[in-house]
């Protein structure tokens, strides 16, 4: 058994000298507070870290008999965790370990009313963040120990100490150590929700955070129409930091975000609060995932999803971040259209990706330019993205579907529908990159099909007769009915022709998207319609394909890097917009 010795402040070992008080006049006596922080101190000479501990430990218990707390377990059966943390302040009280010299080390030890001191060491220690005691208390020399204990409550820290303390951590900490550290900057619900989740990699500290309320919509998260009220620089699922919205759509809100656990930057999808939303969501996470399983070497031109979950009661999908859409990059060119060589690659690449939803039997449902992104600003290379519309051929689930310009007549009549309305609305596509305008720009149900009807003639009589919707566009003879749109202009059937639209194109296009047997994409029979694989066979299509590689810098439908480099180059020189003011990403659809 050690011998001990008994002082005026308490048990102490031998080896440690006891620096005996001048006693307090009677002007210090009066002045004395009990809220006043007590000041304890000993010199410490060859004295190991485990004693040190030992001596702590033992001071803040009878400090806190003293003022009737009851000391934590973890706080009085732990002492050999107790770290000491280089110039941090954590929390208060603290003891400081001051050396004979100059630099001082302070050893950080919370009040065990908010936590367990041996979890919160533990997780800290494996975190890298916390050291040793100083050397310095296994030296020769002496030293001294304080000990503080302010009045005042953790949760009335400064959030600029904590979050220093943050970015010093060493991410991803358990939900426990993120809860005892940072609970004065976190929301009472965060501090319920942030124990559902195992890792913690981001927490946003930094940001304007919401402060929830039970009463509101979705406790104050939503707004009245089910979109989530995005703050910048707040985390999503602890993990991941918004930097910028994107865009807005029908669907929800579309955000640009970096994922701290994988170090990158991902375009996150945030689906509306909405029933009609939830289930349509599931569809969109389920075919997502089929896409990748089934194109594990990402050569399908599919954009791929990164990861699918649920937050605050959204559906969150992260995606790719990709380069501007096909209608932005229309819109840097002054819409004066593209050259027959970029097309020619860019429906190579959407028909390989056409044909490969084709075997998988989805249909995306809404192609169109603004769904078509490029991989990077500077090369070629394309996806289809958003497939928030999209389905399986044998689980329909809207009648309702496709954006205006590019919706195929089958769904217009209410035919049932197939893959083949996505061949529809590449032909339209094809047109519009050539001509820089849509192909049929009506501006209502009725006067789409009047454009339609404009350039291809009365739809045939059979496939009237299956359409339920007749009656809306033709009379009882299957006769149209013409009606004037909002600027008093009136289409007829039959006025105008494709070869006129199209004067100059090479024969091989107009042979693709023309009334010609075996290779028309603007069918009116979707059973006749061409399909993607024969489009692939079509002899202007496979001249891309023949062509061999001729530099290093390559984009995947076998064209030189360079000279399509030279094509962006002649396209992006406009007076309003330079190659460096280009716009980097899609702000309208980016999934």
């Amino acid at each position: 058994m050690s011998r001990v010795r008994k002082s005026s402040a308490g048990r102490v070992p031998v080896g440690v000298e006891a620096q005996v008080p001048r006693p307090p006049s009677k002007e210090r006596a009066l002045k004395a507070s009990p809220r006043r922080p007590l000041n304890l101190s000993r010199k410490v000479s060859n004295t190991r870290v485990s004693d040190v501990a030992s001596i702590i430990t033992s001071k803040i218990s009878d400090i806190l008999n003293s003022t009737g707390s009851q000391p934590s377990n973890d706080l009085i059966h732990s002492s050999k965790a107790i770290p000491l943390l280089p110039l941090s302040k954590l929390h208060k009280p603290s003891i400081s370990l001051r050396s004979s010299g100059r630099r001082e080390q302070r050893l950080v030890v919370p009040p065990p009313a908010v936590i367990g001191l041996h979890s919160l060491n533990a997780s800290l220690n494996s975190s890298g963040l916390l050291s040793g005691l100083n050397s310095s208390a296994g030296s020769t020399k002496s030293s001294k120990i304080s000990a503080r204990f302010p009045s005042e409550s953790p949760r009335r820290q400064g959030s600029a100490d904590l979050s220093q303390v943050y970015e010093g951590l060493k991410l991803p900490i358990t939900a426990p150590t993120a809860l005892s550290l940072f609970r004065s900057l976190l929301s009472d619900y965060e501090q319920s929700e942030i124990l559902d989740y195992s890792q913690i990699y981001f927490l946003g500290l930094k940001a304007q955070k919401a402060r929830p309320s039970p009463d509101a919509v979705n406790y104050g998260y939503d707004d009245e129409r089910g979109d989530y009220k995005i703050v910048v620089a707040d985390h999503l699922a602890y993990r991941y930091e918004i930097h910028q919205i994107l865009g807005q759509g029908s669907f929800g809100q579309v955000c640009r975000c970096f994922d701290h656990m994988t170090r990158e930057f991902v375009a996150l999808k945030l689906i509306r609060n909405k029933k009609r939303f939830h289930h349509q969501a599931t569809v969109e996470c389920r075919i997502l995932k089929h896409l990748v399983d089934n194109d594990q070497i990402d050569d399908n031109n599919i954009v791929h999803m990164r990861d699918c979950f649920k937050f605050r009661a959204h559906t969150c999908v992260t995606f790719e971040i990709l380069s501007l859409n096909l209608y932005e990059f229309l819109k840097s060119n002054n819409f004066r259209g593209l050259s027959l060589g970029l097309i020619r690659r860019f429906a190579v690449q959407l028909l390989v990706a056409l044909n490969f939803l084709r075997k998988l039997q989805i249909v995306h449902c809404d192609l169109k330019p603004e769904n078509i992104l490029l991989r990077t600003p500077n090369r070629a290379a394309i996806k289809i993205i958003d497939f928030g519309s999209s389905c399986f051929e044998s689980e329909r689930i809207y009648t309702y579907i496709q954006s205006r310009f590019y919706r195929a007549p089958e769904i217009m009549l209410g035919i049932p529908y197939t893959t083949a309305i996505d061949m529809w609305s590449f032909g339209c596509i094809m047109v519009e990159l050539l001509t820089g305008y849509p192909l049929f720009p009506g501006e209502s149900e009725v006067e789409q099909l009047q454009c339609i009807m404009e350039y291809k003639g009365v739809p045939p009589d059979d496939l009237l007769e299956i359409s339920p919707r007749k009656k809306m566009f033709f009379d009882s003879d299957n006769r149209p009915r013409i009606v004037p749109n909002s600027r008093g202009k009136k289409h007829f059937p039959g006025t105008k022709r494709l070869e006129d639209l199209l004067a100059g194109a090479e024969a091989g296009f107009l042979n693709l998207v023309q009334s010609t047997p075996h290779s028309d994409c603007l069918e009116w029979d979707p059973r006749k319609r061409v399909t993607a694989e024969d489009c692939l066979k079509h002899e202007w299509v496979r001249q891309a394909l023949a062509r061999p590689p001729t530099t290093s810098r390559m984009n995947n439908v076998g064209e030189s890097g360079a000279r399509h480099e030279r094509h962006l180059s002649r396209v992006q020189e406009t007076p309003r917009r330079s190659k460096k003011t280009l716009p980097g990403l899609n702000t309208s659809s980016v999934v």
